[in-house]
């Protein structure tokens, strides 16, 4: 007997996975179906769908040929049984959450996790009876002690935006097993190239498809995955909600995931050599990066994950017009949100995130008027590094 085919790794995959060999009128790339909506051939082809005998298309809400090859490469990238991609990371987020959660029950959240995520946790599940607990990240103590009878599941970041936190993720499974309650990981700053959720045993994965995962700033999507019975309900929730992915971005985040793997490589080494050149310059108070031996949460980084990612986060030494300084004396680097892209990109969540926040709110959160969120892209390493030089040497002189 042959011995079982070896796995193909993630490069292969990233480029393969999900699509059939021979594509239609022998395409090398899975094409666009631009389409809202798809023919029967006659009564009995329709007998054939709504009877489950046979899988086809049939409008563009409830699936597209693009869109399913998409979410068949994520899902096995992933390790998952299933996905379903949707208009934005976001939108991933609030639809998976609606279809888990029912008047009565109750969550529990980190208070590190994305910005609009809590909002809509805080002020909008409160609308349909639904409780929120926000806890302080990393206190697992008080976070145990946050879950209720009703309580439905936890959700967090790991890493977190902007501080990067990595959430121990056996120790998270450990607690939701204990009290019978399922885990959701937010893993978009991680990508499944450096951490996977699924394999230390979280329910569900969601992604924003927008950074990394497309990698070319051109495209919103967002991603969940899981088991199958999982998704199922978020899928059919997604019908009704109608946030999907046209046929068009599909193709392009199909396109992105080919140079992925090779993308994350670069962006792991590069960020982690400008992490430590920004850490031994002298008008840098502080560096926030998982494979830096001096983040706080290192050894969980390293025990979890094989690379730290693009974004870096510092704190300048200074006040607000040192850092407007540091800003605007950039040349290469883009001041622009968002990360995981080919361009490196520069924010200052003082006055762009959090800008309609008091002094007093943004400094309870940790977001100084210092402190910048760097997103490592695939120029030179010392390019960047020399650009970042240059805007350094503003504020020391």
């Amino acid at each position: 007997m042959d011995e079982k085919k070896k796995p193909y790794g993630p490069a292969s995959r990233a480029i393969h996975a999900g699509e059939p060999r021979i594509k239609y009128e022998d395409s090398i790339t899975t094409p666009i179906f631009q389409t809202s909506t798809f023919t029967f051939h006659n009564s009995r082809d329709i007998e054939d769908y709504t009877k489950k005998k046979k899988e086809r298309f049939e409008y563009g809400r409830y699936g597209n040929p693009t869109e399913l090859i998409a979410q068949r490469r994520l899902a096995d990238l992933e390790g998952a049984e299933d996905s379903v991609v949707f208009s934005s990371g976001m939108m991933a987020i609030t639809t998976t959450i609606l279809s888990l959660v029912r008047s009565g029950d109750h969550i529990v959240i980190t208070d590190d996790s994305y910005k609009k995520t809590l909002e809509f946790c805080k002020s909008y599940l409160k609308r349909f009876g639904i409780e929120c607990t926000i806890v302080p990240f990393g206190d697992y103590d008080i976070l145990e002690n946050a879950i209720k009878k009703n309580t439905r599941f936890i959700f967090s970041e790991s890493p977190t935006n902007p501080y990067l936190n990595v959430f121990d993720l056996v120790l998270l499974k450990k607690i939701a097993d204990r009290h019978g309650i399922m885990t959701l990981i937010d893993s978009t700053i991680a990508t499944p190239i450096n951490q996977r959720p699924l394999e230390f045993g979280i329910d569900l994965v969601t992604h924003s498809a927008t950074k990394y995962l497309s990698g070319h700033n051109d495209i919103l999507a967002g991603v969940v995955l899981g088991r199958k019975e999982l998704i199922a309900p978020i899928r059919d929730l997604h019908k009704s909600m109608g946030g999907l992915i046209d046929a068009h971005c599909c193709y392009l985040l199909l396109r992105g995931l080919k140079t992925f793997p090779l993308r994350m490589e670069r962006m792991n080494s590069s960020a982690l050599e400008v992490a430590r050149y920004l850490e031994g310059h002298p008008a840098v108070e502080r560096v926030y990066y998982p494979f830096l031996e001096s983040h706080q949460h290192h050894h969980i980084a390293k025990e979890q994950m094989t690379g730290g990612g693009c974004i870096i986060t510092f704190d300048l030494k200074g006040d607000l017009a040192d850092a407007n300084r540091f800003l605007d004396s950039l040349e290469m680097i883009y001041i622009a949100p968002s990360f995981g892209g080919a361009e490196s990109l520069i924010t200052h969540p003082a006055s762009v995130s959090y800008y309609d926040y008091s002094c007093e709110e943004r400094y309870e959160l940790g977001i100084t008027d210092t402190l910048f969120r760097l997103a490592v892209g695939l120029e030179d390493t010392v390019d960047i590094i020399a650009d970042l030089e240059h805007a350094l040497a503003v504020v020391t002189n």
